[in-house]
């Protein structure tokens, strides 16, 4: 059953957690899994387990419940009971869906985020009755808040318009935002105009009044501007690499909108994020992996069939211009110069 813990969905700065394996076997890596949540968590970042950065198209219902106990274990053992936890549950069928969803709570996650299959997006992608009723489903019958991830790169194109995303945010109250990697700044802005009008949560409760309707960026490039059109932060991979960076662009553009005289730092922050977003996507999941090694001294390989980076790319983005300044302003706001 879902937790009895109160854990509310707030505003902020969430990553989509690696999931880490053993070199030889695979196994699920749960010590450096751990190590990093907390990491994490020490500077102010949330964990989403099994999305995309996580892998979750490789791993089974056994072992995403596997990490969702070990990440709620070491999260109230090192003091942080009340870090919510996102599980991916997105799943090739409407059934397994919801079923992955059941099981996220029953392992301890507060709130679900569930891509749709891009399998059969064939059909799928230019229907919208049919994703409209796929999202409707999951949330009627998920025991935990679903959160809309809209990624086409991940779901053979599927991509939500504005629209349907703001009649799904009406209608269905169990669900509780949408993780936008399409990247459209637009789309989120159009989306925030009604769930952050001050009527939106008396029109249209939530189920769970805990977890208010936010609109959160699938990348770290537009964290300053979605703060002014009153968005609600972003869930992005490049926190895993720099999250203390990260963290203080959310804190600085939020207080940017009430004391002009921290716009220009914020601004800075956001070029530096920026630039550094752009490079390190490229490498995706095992570019990433790579540089958590070189920093934190784990991170490993995907999981196959995934490959791990070429040793040539991999000098490069570690000695790219971006990622040098990002990890001398993540050093510098850590205090691990």
């Amino acid at each position: 059953m879902a937790s009895s813990v109160i854990r509310p969905l707030q505003p902020g700065i969430y990553a989509p957690i690696p999931t880490f394996f053993a070199p030889e076997t695979e196994d699920l890596d749960l010590q450096s899994f751990s190590s990093h949540i907390i990491r994490l968590a020490k500077a102010g970042v949330k964990p989403l387990l099994s999305g995309s950065m996580g892998e979750a198209h490789h791993l089974s219902h056994a072992e995403r419940a596997a990490l969702i106990k070990t990440a709620r274990k070491a999260l109230d053992d090192a003091g942080f009971t009340d870090i919510p936890i996102i599980a991916g549950t997105g799943a090739g069928s409407t059934r397994e869906t919801i079923e992955l969803s059941i099981e996220a709570a029953d392992a301890g996650a507060d709130y679900a985020i569930v891509i749709c299959s891009g399998y059969f997006a064939g059909a799928l992608a230019g229907n919208r009755k049919a994703l409209k009723a796929f999202w409707t489903e999951v949330a009627e019958k998920s025991p935990i808040p679903v959160i809309i991830y809209n990624y086409p790169g991940a779901s053979g194109g599927i991509d939500l318009d504005s629209d349907l995303i703001t009649e799904l945010a009406i209608e269905s109250p169990n669900i509780a935002g949408v993780k936008l990697t399409c990247g459209n700044v637009g789309k989120l802005t159009r989306i925030t105009a009604t769930v952050s009008d001050p009527s939106f949560a008396t029109l249209h409760p939530r189920k769970n009044p805990y977890a208010p309707f936010l609109v959160l960026g699938g990348f770290t490039d537009f964290v300053l501007p979605s703060a002014f059109v009153d968005a609600h932060g972003a869930i992005t991979g490049l926190a895993n690499v720099a999250p203390f960076a990260i963290a203080k662009l959310f804190e600085l553009s939020e207080q940017s909108k009430k004391d002009v005289s921290l716009l220009p730092e914020a601004q800075r922050l956001q070029g530096i994020i920026a630039r550094a977003d752009y490079t390190i996507a490229k490498t995706s999941i095992a570019g990433t992996k790579f540089l958590l090694e070189k920093l934190y001294g784990y991170g490993g390989n995907p999981r196959k069939p995934l490959p791990p980076i070429e040793a040539d790319a991999a000098t490069a983005i570690w000695e790219h211009p971006h990622t040098v300044e990002l990890v001398r302003l993540e050093r510098e706001l850590s205090g691990k110069l």
